[in-house]
């Protein structure tokens, strides 16, 4: 870029830029909180191989009898890092005339940015499980959510479980959570009053019910919403997010870049449930 210069912000001004946008990136990601997190040393490469453990069994055994050796032999996932960044210019009229903390709010914008991008590819991973409950037609319902843990149960998969739904599936939970008399709820459960007080579902089945709007479209128009136990999906972390400066003199403007390297992949596809609901308010 023509007309640089070695001059940035404030030391003061871009360490609060700094401290906001990594804490907003870091603590705003839903990915990150229901999935298993690997951190990487430096150096080591751009994939990453997650051990996948089958299940064994144990037997009786009579007293003075050998017992069989069982073999494990894990599979591995691999899990592909690739760079996550974000760049804005702030320029000198906007930090001399606002009368608002610039520092938190650029920060908070571009963490979230960062933020919402590791969501939106975890998010993108929820029609690769094995299994797919409801369709585009019928929708989402708390009995879904059963059925989930049911199925995530059978297969021995560990807690904690997670689902993470648009915000248009979890008004179809809301509604159904707070409307006494039906088939399934005849008077209001304390989840239900939950619902309708504070208009977060918490816990269904088991479940801890994430709302996000990053929620993407399934192939049949529907919402690719998911149910999955924290084993499932795999996130690996190469590099944290940070920030770097650069100053533009004849803008009259700052650069400022966030960036990180990270990836994600579905470890065990059988511990994760694909529920599809409608992409409209019902």
């Amino acid at each position: 870029m023509a007309n640089e210069t070695t001059t940035t912000l404030g030391a003061e001004l871009f360490t609060n830029i700094l401290q906001e946008a990594l804490f907003t990136a870091t603590e705003q990601s839903v990915a990150r909180a229901v999935g298993r997190n690997y951190t990487l040393a430096g150096g080591a490469g751009k994939t990453f191989q997650v051990p996948v453990y089958q299940t064994v069994s144990a037997a009786g055994v009579a007293e003075g009898t050998d017992l069989s050796n069982t073999a494990i032999n894990p599979e591995s996932v691999t899990i592909t890092l690739g760079e996550l960044g974000v760049m804005a210019t702030v320029t000198d009229l906007m930090l001399e005339s606002s009368p608002f903390d610039v520092a938190s709010d650029i920060g908070n914008i571009l963490g979230r940015a960062v933020a919402e991008k590791f969501d939106t590819d975890m998010a993108a991973l929820f029609p690769s499980f094995a299994t797919t409950i409801g369709n585009d037609a019928t929708g989402i319902s708390i009995d879904s959510l059963f059925q989930a843990a049911a199925y995530l149960r059978q297969v021995n998969a560990p807690g904690p479980y997670y689902a993470v739904v648009h915000p248009y599936a979890a008004y179809t939970l809301k509604k159904e959570l707070a409307t006494a008399g039906g088939n399934n709820i005849p008077n209001l459960s304390q989840v239900g009053n939950q619902a309708l007080q504070t208009g977060v579902i918490g816990q269904v089945a088991g479940i801890t019910v994430v709302e996000h709007s990053l929620v993407g479209v399934s192939s049949s128009d529907g919402l690719s919403c998911g149910v999955f136990s924290r084993d499932a999906l795999g996130i690996a972390v190469g590099r944290e997010p940070r920030m770097e400066q650069q100053r533009d003199a004849s803008l009259r403007a700052t650069e400022l870049v966030m960036s990180m390297t990270a990836g994600q992949a579905v470890l065990k596809d059988t511990y994760g449930v694909h529920i599809i609901a409608q992409n409209q308010l019902n």
